[in-house]
């Protein structure tokens, strides 16, 4: 089995973290993962923002239907669309690709972040307009997914999934 899928085969969601700070070399890698992510035309239309104030990081999981254990990350990743991209591809581009600028880079993050000890968990359930309001966004970016990043202090829950058969159709 490859290296890749053994990452993406052990990877599982973590909503409890140490408070233990991460290392500055870890956090360059997962900036890296953002940045080398394929993009709509490589327009790359996203931006991330990484949030380590304590106050922030508690007004985000407040906003996110008060999933407190957000706040105990030390690094929460807020990954916004970034609209400009517009000009190039319409209503489609914003609606659309932008927002899957954002997941594939963030999907590559929690990759790397991962593979270096971290635990990680996407979360789409938060007040987008409070979150922008949170973090001063103007108004070509969109909030659209927030992850935190730390050392797991759990075990991880192991969901099941479908089979192959249920999810893959060959034509």
């Amino acid at each position: 089995m490859s290296e890749v899928l053994k990452v993406i085969r052990n990877r599982h969601s973590i909503r409890a973290f140490k408070d233990v700070p991460i290392p500055e070399r870890i956090i360059q890698k997962i900036e890296e993962a953002l940045i080398l992510a394929p993009s709509a035309g490589n327009l790359q239309a996203r931006e991330f923002f990484f949030v380590t104030d304590k106050k922030k990081k508690i007004e985000i999981a407040e906003t996110s239907l008060n999933q407190t254990f957000i706040a105990s990350a030390p690094l929460v990743v807020v990954g916004c669309t970034d609209s400009t991209i517009r000009y190039r591809y319409g209503a489609r581009g914003t609606a659309l690709y932008a927002i899957q600028d954002v997941a594939i880079s963030l999907s590559f993050a929690m990759l790397v972040a991962h593979e270096e000890g971290l635990g990680t968990v996407w979360i789409g359930a938060f007040d987008e307009k409070q979150v922008s309001q949170i973090l001063n966004l103007p108004e070509h970016l969109r909030p659209v997914a927030i992850m935190p990043i730390g050392y797991p202090d759990e075990e991880p829950f192991i969901t099941d999934r479908k089979k192959k058969e249920e999810l893959i159709v060959y034509l």
